[in-house]
């Protein structure tokens, strides 16, 4: 039996501090959470309701979600792990990465060279990373 496609829109909430994806009779099917830092959306949660699994909606919420991060000229920093690999999925998100640590995707060093990449011993994901740790 195949379900139908719920339509979604995608809104921000920042009383939730999340955009949420929004069903037609405006029910919250799921959020992608965040913490604002100035002109950076920095991911760090993002669920969809369990009555609402396997219907594409959190992908749907995370095109959403970077496209209303890139119409507001911001950057994003994906801590949360399905907004990463959405990111990684779809190089059309390459271009709201503005650091050099590339979190899994595809972003470009200075040089030209993808983080981790033709960079020499020692260099790889994290390689430069500041923090992090126990």
């Amino acid at each position: 039996m195949t379900e139908a496609r719920a339509h979604v829109t995608v809104a921000d909430d920042p009383s939730r501090s999340a955009f949420v994806a929004l069903l037609d009779d405006g029910t919250v099917a799921g959020g992608a959470y965040y913490e604002r830092r100035g002109a950076t959306v920095v991911f760090t949660h993002t669920e969809v309701e369990p009555a609402f699994e396997g219907q594409g909606i959190g992908s749907r919420l995370a095109a959403g979600a970077l496209t209303l991060v890139r119409e507001a000229g911001d950057a994003v920093v994906p801590l949360c792990p399905f907004i990463r690999a959405h990111m990684a999925k779809h190089p059309e998100y390459d271009d709201l990465l503005t650091t050099r640590t590339d979190f899994g995707t595809r972003v470009a060093d200075p040089a030209g060279h993808r983080a981790g990449h033709d960079a020499g011993p020692g260099a790889g994901p994290g390689a430069g990373a500041v923090g992090g740790g126990a």
